[in-house]
């Protein structure tokens, strides 16, 4: 990755509906070499997906710390709670107090509720301390 597909990056990150030809602008590059290049920022895991993020004004969201079983790979555990559960958007593999850390976004508290509740079911998870995120700056 260079000095243009970072830039490229930081465009998409800020503007996911930026169109090539806008991000070729943007960065100097022609409509073809930004498709290229992000094509290729896909292919190599740069890029990881394109998502829609809800502004505050609608939908919940929380965080889920999760401590978990010794005896279980913590890797296992964040693998599948990410594949399992509708409603994470990140999960986080951390240092101190607990294991894991859990984005939920979903579209109301209900939905948070019933997301934490599949959390405290996966098989090597012994605590969960859950935040629902007020406001977001």
């Amino acid at each position: 990755m260079d000095e243009l597909d970072e830039k490229i990056l930081k465009v998409l990150k800020d503007d996911g509906r930026a169109s090539h030809t806008e991000i070729g602008k943007r960065v100097g590059l022609s409509e073809g070499a930004v498709r290229k290049r992000i094509k290729a920022l896909l292919d190599s895991g740069a890029i990881s997906k394109f998502t829609v993020q809800l502004g505050f004004t609608k939908g919940a969201k929380a965080v889920a710390l999760v401590s978990v079983d010794p005896q279980i790979p913590t890797s296992d555990v964040s693998k599948n709670l990410k594949k399992k559960i509708p409603g994470i958007e990140v999960v986080y593999e951390i240092t101190g107090q607990y294991d894991i850390a859990v984005v939920v976004s979903t579209l109301n508290i209900a939905e948070v509720n019933r997301c934490v509740e599949q959390i405290r079911t996966v098989r090597g998870v012994t605590n969960t301390n859950t935040m629902i995120i007020l406001r977001q700056w």
